[in-house]
Order: structure tokens, then C-alpha cells, then sequence
């Protein structure tokens, strides 16, 4: 019986994680064909306005749910865990009519601190998506808690289709009729209110066949501060981890272009260098989900292992975690800064401001070890050190990026972003367990720079070979080397036998993968 509700929620889990990944995906995508449509100056305008979208969606996706379904899954019957979602639902209302009124009302200011008053509108619009955010996350994480991952699921792809959607349709609309950034930023940002829209529409029906006959009790003051306590302490730290880069951005909205204005850049073409700069974050997205892609295999395995007190199991399936999370990582930024000229030509028209890329594509390898050690640490339920390393990485971002950004350009701001992740690991790797930390007999880190070297030097080597003018050019380049890396780093990895053989089975299709590998070598 028991092993049947772990398959249950095994599967439960690929399913969330499947929809997560392509809603990630989606997500990371889109802005190549919109910055190509509307410019740098107008992916500025977006992508300023941005993470105050970013946070609403952490809230209603990845961490509000997460914490209700903790609180549903806690619950010891079905009235209880009706009782607890209605009033996770009165908070999060209260939450999400109070985010959505600051920012109506709170427009005009947080333009003038973004130093660009033209923002207002489109602040405004992201406002409307903190009222589809209470019923929204309080029905995915009911859903959730009850191990119904499928609406979650669905819900998180449909909200991404319509927005993006609604994004390239206002770009479209503004290069055919001519308007200015500020309005189709406007529209694009509403994409959030009408994806939010069509989310609920997905799992309203379900959610209102369980509460529509049932009626609540007022359950006192005591019981919603407590919940309210619970919210901010667990609620809060998940919700602001899983929001981290996108904090970080928020930084970068209030201090980017005023730092380059301040160096003497003009302020339209201080707008366009911040449109310029912003273009690693899809990159840094598409590296993250290349370099997480296996570790949620291995998250289930991390839980159960804590739950059963296997020290053996954990301690190996944790080592497991971060040697997939910082090998792929390591290749994905590598082979990245080696071609990113190539990159930034093809998917967006120009060469600008490569340094400042290159230096951001190191963020992939820092949030992919973060996010590795912040598994562990919160399977051993060790909740305050995240928020205090996260604590001191947004300070340090907060603190240096209008100085490093008035001293370096763009250079300096993305050097600030590394250095406020640096901050944050180095924070939660001290806090991991001793025996995570030690000596590594199989001198993996030594074995994955030998790999990531030699594959970065060949594909570097080839890649300056190739002149590219056009992004036809481009295209041929990147299709040659990012194929030489991937067998570069396939080849070498199994040569120096950078992943033991539990490892490799651990990933999908690494059962045939061994087979292959162990014919080839025998033949020859």
C-alpha cells in the first residue's frame, strides 16, 4: 500500500515537473522573436517591468502552492484539509488585492525610481495579475496537496501559451501600427492578467465541484495569525528562494540605467544598453534548464532517503545532485562564453555588449550549485540559513550594482549579479552537512575541469575558424560546435570516468547509454 502512494506521488511529481519545465521553456523562448520585433529599447521597456511579473508568477506557480500543499498535505482528513485551503485562500486574498492596490497606486513612484516615468502604464497592467493570484495558487496547491499534480500541470502551460502569446500579438500589432514601446509594453504586459485568466479556467471547475456546497466558520483571530506566521516564516522563504534571479533583476530595474546615466551615457541610449545587457537572462534561463534537467530525478530519491534516515542513501544521492547540477552547468556556461558571439548574432542581430553576456552566462553555473544545495538543505528541513543567504546576496546586489554598473557599463552590472550569487552559495555551502563538504576521493571537480577545458578549447579553436557575418553564418557555426562540445564532453566525461555507474543509471536512458558506451569500447 505504501509503495503504491509512493509510485502515485513519483509520478505525480514527473508530471509537475514536466509542465514546469515546458512553462520554463516558454518562458525563455519567446523574447529572442520579441526583442527581434520590437528592439533593444523595447525589450528595455519589457523587460524592466519584468520581475515585478516574475514575482506574482513565483507566487502563484512555485512557491505559494508549494507551501499550501505542505499545509493540505499535513491536514489529517478531508474537512481539515478543506478547512486549511479556505483560509490559505482569505490570505492569500487579502495578499494579492493588497499587491495589486500598491502598485496601482504605487505606479507613478516606482516608475520615477526605475528613472523612466514612462513605466507607469505597464506597472499598472502587471498589477492585474496579483488578482487571479489567490484562487490560482490556493487551487494548485489543493490540487497538489491531495497529489492531483495533472491540473497544476496543465494549468502552468496554458498560462505560459496565453501569455506569450499575447506578448508577440502586441509586438506584432506595434511594429504594423506603429506604436510606441510604452504601449505595446503595456499590452505585453497584460499577457500576465489574460494567462492568469486562462490558468484558472483549467482548474476552477475542479476546485468549485470540491468547495461549492461547503460553507466555513469563522475560525478566529488565533488561527489565521498563526497560519499567517507559518506563511511569512515557510511560505516566504520558499517563495523568495524560488524568486531569486528574478530579485536580482528587480535590482537591476532600479539601478542598471541610472548607473549608465551617471557614467555620461544619454539616457535613450543608456535604455537601449539596458535592452542590450537583459539579453542574458534568456540565455541564463535556457543554461538552467539544460543543467537541471536530470537533478529533479533525483529529488524524490533526496526526500525519501531524509524521511527513512538513510544517512548512506542521502549522503550519496545529495553527492549525486550536485555533481550533475554542476557538471552540466559548467558545460552549459563554457560552451556558452566560448560561442557567445555567434549566440548573441543569431538569435538577436548584433554583437553588442559580448563581455557583459559572457560575464552573466556565469550565473548559470552559480544558481545551478545554489539550487542543488538549497534541495539539500531544505530535505534536512534547514529553512533559516536559505534566507539568510539570500538575505545577503540581494545586500550585496543592492549595494553594488549602481557603483560597478557607473564604474564598468553593463560589464559591472552583470559582475554584480555574480558576485551577489557567490555571496549566496558560499553562504549555503557552509551550512551543508560536513561530510557533503569534505574530501571527494574521486576528485571530481579535478576531473570535470580536465573535461569542460579541453571541450571549451576545441570548441573555441574551431568556432574562431569560422567567420560568421550574417546570421546564416551564425547558424552554421553554432550547429557545428555546440555538436563537437556535446560528443566532446560525452566522450571525455566517460573517458575519465567523470560520473560513476549508479550515477549514469540514475539519469533517463543511462541504462542504454551504458550499454552503447560499454559495446563501442569493447569493439574497439
Amino acid at each position: 500500500m505504501e509503495n503504491n502512494q509512493f509510485k502515485h506521488a513519483m509520478r505525480g511529481a514527473w508530471v509537475l515537473s514536466l509542465g514546469a519545465l515546458i512553462a520554463k521553456i516558454l518562458s525563455a523562448v519567446y523574447r529572442v522573436p520579441f526583442q527581434n520585433l520590437v528592439g533593444d529599447t523595447g525589450f528595455y521597456v519589457y523587460q524592466q517591468v519584468y520581475p515585478l511579473y516574475g514575482i506574482g508568477m513565483t507566487f502563484a506557480l512555485s512557491g505559494f502552492p508549494v507551501f499550501v500543499s505542505k499545509l493540505v498535505a499535513e491536514a489529517p482528513d478531508f474537512e481539515a484539509k478543506a478547512a486549511v485551503t479556505h483560509r490559505a485562500r482569505v490570505i492569500m486574498t487579502w495578499l494579492g488585492v493588497g499587491m495589486f492596490a500598491a502598485l496601482e497606486l504605487g505606479a507613478g513612484l516606482i516608475a520615477k525610481l526605475m528613472a523612466d516615468p514612462g513605466l507607469t502604464p505597464l506597472i499598472q497592467s502587471v498589477g492585474l495579475m496579483f488578482l487571479t493570484m489567490p484562487l490560482l495558487s490556493t487551487a494548485r496547491g489543493y490540487f497538489q496537496g491531495t497529489f492531483d499534480m495533472t491540473k497544476t500541470a496543465v494549468s502552468q502551460v496554458v498560462e505560459q501559451v496565453i501569455r506569450v502569446a499575447v506578448i508577440l500579438l502586441a509586438a506584432w500589432f506595434a511594429v504594423q501600427g506603429g506604436w510606441d514601446v510604452y504601449k505595446m509594453g503595456t499590452w505585453a504586459m497584460s499577457g500576465a492578467f489574460f494567462g492568469g485568466l486562462g490558468a484558472l479556467l483549467v482548474v476552477w471547475p475542479a476546485y468549485h465541484r470540491v468547495f461549492r456546497k461547503r460553507r466555513f466558520a469563522f475560525s478566529g483571530f488565533d488561527q489565521y495569525a498563526q497560519l499567517m506566521t507559518r506563511f511569512v516564516r515557510e511560505g516566504g522563504a520558499i517563495t523568495l528562494f524560488a524568486a531569486m534571479l528574478i530579485l536580482l533583476q528587480l535590482v537591476d530595474s532600479f539601478t542598471v540605467t541610472r548607473g549608465l546615466v551617471a557614467s555620461g551615457v544619454t539616457p535613450a541610449a543608456a535604455k537601449a544598453l539596458k535592452g542590450v545587457y537583459d539579453r542574458g537572462q534568456p540565455l541564463v534561463q535556457l543554461g538552467l534548464v539544460v543543467a537541471t534537467s536530470f537533478s529533479a530525478s533525483l529529488l524524490p530519491a533526496l526526500t525519501r532517503a531524509v524521511a527513512q534516515d538513510r544517512r548512506t542513501a542521502f549522503r550519496r544521492t545529495a553527492r549525486q545532485l550536485v555533481h550533475f547540477n554542476f557538471g552540466l552547468s559548467l558545460a552549459a556556461a563554457a560552451g556558452l562564453i566560448a560561442l557567445m558571439p555567434a549566440v548573441n548574432r543569431l538569435l538577436f542581430g548584433s554583437t553588442a555588449e559580448t563581455p557583459a553576456l559572457r560575464m552573466y552566462a556565469l550565473s548559470i553555473v552559480l544558481v545551478a550549485l545554489i539550487n542543488a544545495d538549497n534541495a539539500i538543505l531544505q530535505s534536512l528541513n534547514h529553512l533559516r540559513v536559505t534566507a539568510y543567504a539570500l538575505a545577503a546576496g540581494f545586500l550585496v546586489k543592492l549595494i553594488s550594482t549602481e557603483w560597478f554598473t557607473f564604474r564598468h557599463g553593463t560589464l559591472g552590472a552583470a559582475f554584480s549579479t555574480v558576485l551577489s550569487l557567490t555571496v549566496i552559495f558560499v553562504v549555503l555551502h557552509f551550512a551543508l552537512p560536513s561530510v557533503l563538504r569534505g574530501f571527494d576521493p574521486r576528485a571530481f571537480n579535478l576531473r570535470l575541469c580536465f573535461v569542460v577545458g579541453v571541450m571549451s578549447v576545441v570548441v573555441h579553436v574551431v568556432a574562431t575558424h569560422m567567420p560568421f557575418a550574417t546570421r546564416g553564418d551564425a547558424l552554421i557555426l553554432l550547429v557545428v560546435t555546440i555538436t563537437l562540445g556535446v560528443l566532446l564532453f560525452v566522450v571525455l566525461a566517460s573517458w575519465v570516468k567523470l560520473y560513476t555507474v549508479r550515477e549514469v543509471l540514475t539519469i533517463p536512458f543511462g541504462r542504454r547509454f551504458m550499454k552503447a558506451w560499454r559495446k563501442l569500447t569493447q569493439h574497439h
